[in-house]
């Protein structure tokens, strides 16, 4: 018991030095590691830490890779905050109790990007606060050295934290368009040209730079995947008419979608006459310029 190990400790130092004794009284039994790091070998034996999800894989600018596997602390009145970028954040009352807090405030998610920059690594879905899960944003800023600077929480379990480090002082070292891949710069391209031609809205466009974005890894898809319930086609014949079914909806709704498009910049258009055209435009088109526009309706 844990009353048995204390008197156990204290029996040891009480015919050592004076000095040592008030020691011996002060000394907390623990249960748990002090540390929680990446490489932590106790984690499996059991800790009061248990973490939601897995973390995401490791992304976003080459030269900040370097910082995954590595924990950084920082304490502050009677806590101490670790973070171990690319993995989770977690905090840790520093308190002779026995019982003393240990908690994840967060497990690393997703890049924030604003302006073609990494503004910051959002990491969530850490321990449950109310009803929400505790989160925290860790803000990129250049130094001589890699340290945690300053923990704050600006409303309640969202915590901001400062990182600071010399990976981020060249001016291009945060930038989103360098890290990409040639297919998605050149989608993204490809959506600011169409952006600038007015062929879609400024919705459309961000909503573009998000795929783009999610595609490389940077963002978590916010999108909804349903399955539906797997039908063996009863023959080959019924799982073509089923596909050239699926086709023609998609045209269908294509087509509308681009009605919209054209009344939103007062284009007149002959359904009747030109539905053969539009339909031959589509086929053509929506891979340029006009793919995943949304900023005109809403996601089907």
């Amino acid at each position: 018991s844990l009353m048995t190990q204390e008197c156990h400790v204290n029996l040891i130092f009480r015919d050592l030095h004076p000095l040592n004794h008030a020691f011996a009284v002060k000394m907390k039994i623990v249960e748990e590691p002090n540390t929680f790091g990446l490489n932590n070998p106790f984690l499996a034996q059991g800790s009061r830490l248990q973490p939601k999800v897995t973390p995401s894989p490791v992304s976003g600018p080459a030269h900040l890779h370097q910082l995954a596997g590595k924990c950084f602390s920082f304490t502050e009145s009677t806590y101490k905050y670790e973070l171990c970028p690319f993995h989770n954040i977690t905090q840790h009352e520093q308190s002779f109790r026995w019982n003393a807090y240990s908690g994840i405030l967060g497990i690393w998610h997703e890049w924030e990007i604003t302006n073609n920059t990494f503004t910051g690594m959002w990491m969530r879905d850490g321990d449950t606060c109310g009803t929400k899960n505790r989160e925290t944003k860790v803000s990129l800023v250049c130094s001589a050295s890699s340290k945690l600077a300053q923990v704050s929480e600006p409303s309640t379990c969202v915590y901001s934290l400062t990182f600071e480090t010399p990976l981020v002082c060249h001016p291009h070292s945060l930038l989103v368009y360098p890290t990409l891949s040639e297919r998605l710069q050149s989608e993204w391209d490809e959506a600011e040209q169409a952006r600038y031609e007015g062929l879609i809205t400024e919705q459309g466009y961000n909503n573009l730079l998000r795929d783009v974005f999610e595609d490389a890894g940077l963002l978590k898809s916010l999108k909804v995947k349903i399955k539906l319930p797997e039908v063996a086609p009863e023959s080959e014949k019924n799982s073509s008419l089923q596909k050239c079914t699926e086709d023609l909806q998609k045209q269908r709704e294509e087509i509308e979608r681009l009605q919209a498009l054209l009344s939103q910049h007062n284009i007149p258009f002959d359904l009747k006459q030109n539905e053969t055209k539009t339909t031959a435009s589509v086929t053509v088109n929506k891979d340029r310029h006009l793919r995943g526009d949304n900023g005109l309706l809403d996601p089907q």
